[in-house]
């Protein structure tokens, strides 16, 4: 015959093992959402003192960007001038006032351009509605491209690091 007492204690097991799960999920929940502000909202990575560590958090953040400078330069490997030249928001039909085709052959091409065969993507970081991408070309010479977030459309960056407050 059971009596009253067999039961004693079993629903304080359910509790405190319920208690643990809440508590190791809720130190998870926070640990996920510390990484995912200081990947992505928290854009702060020229402060990280492992550079290996600062340029990880730079590539999850910017990915899109870098790959899009990737393609262009890709393009300019392949002697795609008309395709590359679009990533830039021109085209035959709709040329860019400011920025000719002949303009970007000048820039780009393949008689004084700089050789996009040999290339390092040194950062890349977010400022307002763009990313600057830094790109290293083999005889060290540094070129900062600017490219868009919500189009991908790429140019010149006006400056070599994002001002304060942009």
């Amino acid at each position: 015959m059971a009596g009253y007492l067999d039961q004693y204690g079993a629903g304080d097991e359910r509790r405190e093992k319920r208690n643990k799960w809440i508590f190791i999920l809720g130190a998870a929940g926070l640990v996920l959402l510390f990484f995912w502000f200081f990947l992505f909202v928290w854009d702060k990575t020229e402060i990280l003192r492992l550079q290996s560590v600062a340029r990880l958090a730079q590539v999850l953040r910017n990915h899109k960007q870098e790959n899009q400078v990737r393609s262009f330069l890709g393009l300019l490997q392949r002697q795609d001038y008309k395709a590359a030249y679009a990533m830039w928001g021109c085209t035959d039909a709709h040329p860019c006032k400011d920025y000719t085709y002949a303009a970007f052959m000048k820039d780009w091409g393949p008689q004084t351009g700089p050789n996009p065969a040999q290339y390092t993507i040194l950062r890349s970081r977010s400022c307002g509605s763009g990313v600057i991408v830094t790109v290293d070309f083999a005889k060290g010479q540094e070129q900062w491209l600017w490219v868009q977030r919500s189009d991908l459309t790429m140019g010149f960056s006006p400056f070599q690091v994002c001002r304060v407050g942009t």
